[in-house]
């Protein structure tokens, strides 16, 4: 008996439709592989093409020095940016250990001393009569007064040891990221070339245009949000060392974490201040005040100044990136999530309005 005609087209168009299922299944069980064992290493890379994005206009400056010896000039450009991360880190883990051990010392030899708690801390409402007892405490007898808060004191010490393990996986991220993006920089041409290929076949000829739109957005958010935040953390850092706040170097990195959450070093510059007066109204005190006032502001002059075109991303687009990419990826996820998050925003404009309102 033969097969009718309709039986055998039906059979064939089920056969290659089987065979392309069975096809599409394997690509994406080999995408889904590749992303297992690339997933450690993909926070990393994509920090080292941020870092390549945002600085390739100095290695473009150090290649023509040079000669286009582009290999010379990426190893140099790679070798500043670890010297600019490993001095500075360096330093403050330093300052920090000193502070530390200052701290450990004077607890054991009985010679902390704690200022009085400043007259207008009573008036406070709800919280200045119990802040106003417990610094009296502590001024009377520093041990008593910590051990009454001894629960909190352990379960900040239990969180700051985790945050600490975080910080020194980070670093090391930030240091395989810098080494990225001197091997990215080092090939930038090709690296550019195949970017322009992978957007034309994505989305067409205007692939070339989203790639130059894309670079322009990640070089003007990373230069005003890491930008703005390092200046005015060191304008903080500054202050604090000039008026000899204790802790100044561990007051330093938190006031430059709070800029790039986009909350502002306002936090610890109060509670600077209010130590600073604390000891007395001196004129010291009020330069420092002043000091504060210039340093907390800056950001609203530096921002504008720091970002170019296409830095036009919303505070709540580039606040969903830092929180998110810190939840998600820790220390690292914190510059990395807002760069992405407000290129992902800047080309999803694109792509609901091609072309721009009169």
């Amino acid at each position: 008996m033969h097969e009718r005609p309709e039986v055998a087209d039906d059979l064939a168009v089920a056969r290659t439709s089987a065979e392309a299922v069975v096809r599409v299944g394997l690509l994406v069980l080999l995408a889904y592989w590749c992303f297992t064992i690339a997933e450690p290493f993909l926070v990393p890379i994509v920090w080292g093409m941020v870092i390549a994005v945002a600085s390739h206009r100095a290695y473009a400056r150090i290649n023509h020095w040079l000669g286009d010896r582009h290999g010379l000039a990426a190893a140099i450009l790679t070798l500043l940016l670890l010297l600019l991360l490993i001095v500075p880190l360096g330093l403050l883990s330093r300052a920090l250990i000193d502070d530390v051990a200052r701290l450990a010392e004077a607890l054991a030899a009985g010679h902390l001393s704690v200022p009085e708690p400043p007259t207008w801390l009573h008036g406070l409402p709800v919280v200045g009569g119990p802040l106003d007892q417990f610094w009296r405490l502590a001024e009377s007898n520093v041990g008593q007064a910590l051990a009454r808060i001894g629960p909190q004191l352990q379960a900040t010490a239990i969180w700051l040891l985790s945050f600490i393990a975080g910080a020194g996986f980070g670093m090391l991220s930030f240091l395989a990221a810098i080494v990225i993006a001197g091997v990215l920089l080092a090939h930038s041409a090709e690296t550019e070339r195949l970017c322009d290929l992978i957007a034309t076949r994505l989305v067409g000829r205007r692939g070339p245009d989203l790639v130059a739109l894309a670079e322009q957005t990640i070089r003007s958010v990373a230069r005003g949000m890491l930008g703005t935040a390092l200046i005015q953390s060191l304008l903080v850092g500054i202050g604090l060392v000039w008026a000899a706040i204790p802790g100044a170097a561990f007051l330093t990195l938190i006031s430059f974490l709070l800029s790039v959450v986009q909350v502002g070093p306002a936090l610890v510059l109060l509670g600077a201040v209010a130590y600073k007066f604390s000891l007395g109204f001196t004129p010291e005190s009020f330069l420092f005040l002043g000091w504060c006032l210039l340093a907390g502001l800056s950001d609203n002059v530096l921002r504008p100044l720091l970002l170019s075109k296409g830095g036009d991303v919303p505070l709540w687009v580039i606040l969903i990136g830092t929180l998110g990419g810190l939840i998600a990826h820790g220390l690292i996820g914190l510059f990395v999530g807002p760069i992405v998050v407000a290129l992902g925003y800047r080309l999803f404009q694109v792509w609901v309005e091609p072309q721009p309102r009169a």
